[in-house]
């Protein structure tokens, strides 16, 4: 049961097998670990040998949910069938590690726990003109666990105060979703970021022992009142989750 250099001579050859660098590799251990890590759920592979070329210890990195008898038994198997080595069970160590999975995938179940946190929903945007003055109105619905309520407020009919009354009455929304009076606008404005346009809010949320200004921001892509009602969702919304009905 004991692997011995009768397997790999001097040269770096197996018996029957072809010629490796002798000086580089010259029990063949590489070629050894290159056929474990081939293997169905072996991530890595190392083998140890003594100086006279015999294997001591074959360390496995396997992926989470294999049997490790049954990789050590896939291990004893592929070395004795592929380079006719027999090393005794007791020499392999099998350890496993957490799922492996592509960045894309991680990527996306990141979107998905975070779409998962969000407490509050954005439902609408309505802006209008107030008639006969440079005035508008901006009505903004949110939703929290199926229910929605709306907000308007008015505010002069310039680019910063367009932005600043979205941003205003979503802010509105929130305290009437959760029923409270602890939230309050700081301001809201436009900043140039990477060569785009974002969308950057403060929300001061206040308690009965002190203040917090909550910031959040939301890229301009629709517009910036949609944009400005993003950021206050953004800047709440670990407030939100705290806060939310039990």
């Amino acid at each position: 049961m004991t692997a011995s250099p009768q397997f790999f001579d001097a040269s770096g050859s197996r018996p029957g097998g072809g010629s490796s660098d002798s000086t580089s590799d010259p029990w063949g251990v590489r070629k050894a670990e290159n056929l474990l890590t081939s293997l169905e759920g072996v991530l890595s592979a190392r083998v140890v040998t003594t100086p006279l070329g015999e294997v001591s210890e074959i360390h496995i990195l396997a992926t989470a949910g294999q049997n490790p008898k049954q990789v050590v038994r896939n291990v004893e198997s592929a070395l004795l069938a592929h380079l006719g080595l027999r090393v005794d069970h007791r020499k392999i160590s099998v350890a496993p590690t957490a799922e492996v999975k592509p960045l894309q995938a991680l990527d996306l179940g990141a979107v998905r726990d975070r779409a998962a946190q969000r407490v509050v929903l954005f439902e609408d945007l309505a802006l209008a003109t107030v008639p006969k003055t440079r005035r508008i109105t901006a009505s903004v619905t949110l939703a929290l666990e199926g229910r929605s309520e709306t907000a308007t407020e008015e505010g002069s009919d310039t680019s910063r105060s367009r932005m600043e009354t979205a941003a205003r009455a979503a802010v509105q929304a929130l305290g009437r979703l959760f029923d409270v009076e602890a939230l309050s606008l700081e301001g809201a404005q436009a900043v140039g970021v990477f060569d785009r346009q974002v969308a950057m809010v403060g929300v001061v949320a206040s308690s009965a022992r002190d203040s917090r200004l909550l910031v959040g921001t939301a890229e301009v892509r629709e517009s910036v009142e949609h944009a400005a009602v993003y950021a206050v969702l953004d800047a709440t919304n670990r407030w939100a989750v705290a806060h939310r009905p039990r």
